[in-house]
Parts: structure tokens; sequence; C-alpha cells
């Protein structure tokens, strides 16, 4: 079994991974394909498994996209195709009210694909309002956003804003759409995580705020996420597994925690996490789609 002390990542699929176990009781894990697009689904439902992964009880959806930046139109719509169906499938049914919240700042670009998705978003909630007819005529759910920055630049906690949105919004979900760490350089941009289980941003950087979810907010929180970093110490641990060096002896541990507070991005990062954003926004407006 690998050593996890040094590694770091938000998808469950590679937790699961880094876990080294086939067969773990209350964890079904499958992979197939939609739309052309290679999709793993994996589901916890025990505590046992949890503790296992790392990752709290509930859903994991991976959709690998390849290079989102690198893209055939064909292919971008094959992506937008498969996370339509799986948002469609994640959120209730019926006429709702939808609250998508863009976690991150926006001024890194590794880290504003929250505020970016946001930005392309459908928002009807003001029009619904103010004219019915118009909003009945646009044919969408009624959809409000939110991106609330980072606590070090409003100096509120994320969930508090989030929570005060929730109050006078009173959506029947909230979809929180974040950047995340991933443990292999391959999956930056080129994977889109979705979970049934909220979200605590900044984990994946070690900076974990009070967690967004179900029992914080009152109300489902689906989580959408793209990595787009890598944990330097993660990054060095791979390189050294892969070498063959499986001790870490005391500097060589030294070393690693001291890379704990570096992360390194893709020289793509600002198209990438444009890219991104793109195909998240495009998903979540015709999954909002009424008819």
């Amino acid at each position: 079994m690998a050593n996890t002390e040094f590694i770091r990542t938000d998808l469950a699929s590679e937790a699961k991974e880094a876990a080294n176990i086939e067969n773990i009781r209350g964890i079904s894990y499958r992979e197939t394909e939609l739309h052309g697009v290679s999709v793993s689904d994996m589901k916890i439902s025990s505590e046992e498994g949890s503790s296992i992964i790392g990752k709290p009880v509930g859903r994991y959806i991976t959709v690998e996209c390849k290079k989102s930046w690198l893209l055939s139109d064909e292919e971008k719509e094959n992506v937008i195709s498969a996370l339509t169906d799986f948002i469609t499938e994640l959120i209730p049914k019926g006429e709702k009210t939808v609250l998508v919240v863009g976690l991150g700042n926006r001024d890194i670009t590794p880290d504003s694909l929250g505020p970016r998705t946001v930005d392309s978003l459908i928002v009807t909630r003001h029009v619904k309002e103010f004219d019915r007819k118009l909003f009945d005529s646009i044919g969408q759910e009624e959809v409000a956003a939110v991106a609330p920055g980072v606590v070090g630049q409003t100096g509120i906690e994320t969930l508090e804003l989030i929570r005060g949105a929730v109050e006078r919004v009173k959506p029947d979900v909230v979809i929180a759409v974040d950047a995340l760490a991933a443990r292999s350089v391959d999956r930056l941009g080129s994977t889109l995580q979705l979970s049934d289980t909220g979200i605590s941003p900044g984990s994946g950087i070690g900076n974990r705020r009070r967690e967004i979810n179900r029992t914080s907010i009152g109300v489902p929180v689906i989580a959408i996420g793209v990595p787009t970093v890598v944990d330097s110490s993660t990054l060095v641990y791979d390189a050294l597994s892969k070498a063959g060096i499986e001790d870490i002896d005391d500097p060589l541990k030294k070393v690693l925690e001291n890379g704990r507070s570096f992360f390194v991005s893709l020289k793509e990062s600002d198209v990438a996490v444009a890219e991104s954003a793109s195909l998240i926004s495009s998903a979540l407006n015709r999954a909002f789609c009424r008819g």
C-alpha cells in the first residue's frame, strides 16, 4: 500500500487507487462510456469504505475529457452531453429553484474555475420575480448564482455567505463549482468530478474551510470540480515511487513536508480553466432547461 501521507488529491478515483485495495466493503465501482466519453462511477455506502478512501459517504462520478483546451467541437459536445446527463440525474426532479455557487479566487487563475463558470450561466430568478411571462418564455428553471470569493478577500467564511444566499433564495439544490487538486499531472484540466456529498473549499491545498453540504446549509449540495493543481510533495513522492524508492527516511521526509506549501499547475492553466468552465456552464444551462 502506498504511503498516503504524501498523497493529496480531491479525486475519489485517485484516492481509491492510492488505497490499493481491490474489494472494499461498502464501495461499488464501475467504469463505462457515455456519449463516447470514459466515465467511472463510485458509490461509498459504508463508514468503513469512507474511512479507507478518505471521502464522505456518497456518489462520485469522474468524467475523462482529455485535455479540455485541445478538444474538437464534437468532443466538447460529447463531454457536455455526458455532464448534462449526470447533473440531471443528481438534481431533484420537477420544477425547481437552483443556486449555483462559484467557489474560488477569481484573481488566481488555477483557482478561478468557479467564478468563471458562474459568468456564463443563464440566471433567471430575477426575471421570474419581475415578469413571469418573460420567465416562462425563456424556458429555464429558476436559477440564481453567486461567486462569494474567498475569506481572505471578504473576511467572511464562504459557508456564512452561502447560508445567507440560501435563506434568501430558498433553493431546492445548491451546485458548488470549485477547482480541485489531483495526484497526477495528467488529470489537470482533463478530468471532471461530480459528487452528491458537498464540498470543503480549499481542502485540496490544505486550506480546508467549513464544509458546504446538506447538513451545514439544509439543502442538497452537488459538487462539480476540475483538478487544476498538484501538491509538489505529492509530485515528488510519485516520482520516487516510480523509481522504486518506497522507504522515506527522515531527511527525505523533511523535503516532502516542506513541499506541502507549493503547488504545480499547467503552463496552459489559463486556457484549461477557461475551457473547463465553458464545459461546465454549458452542461448546467442545458440541465436547467425546462422540458
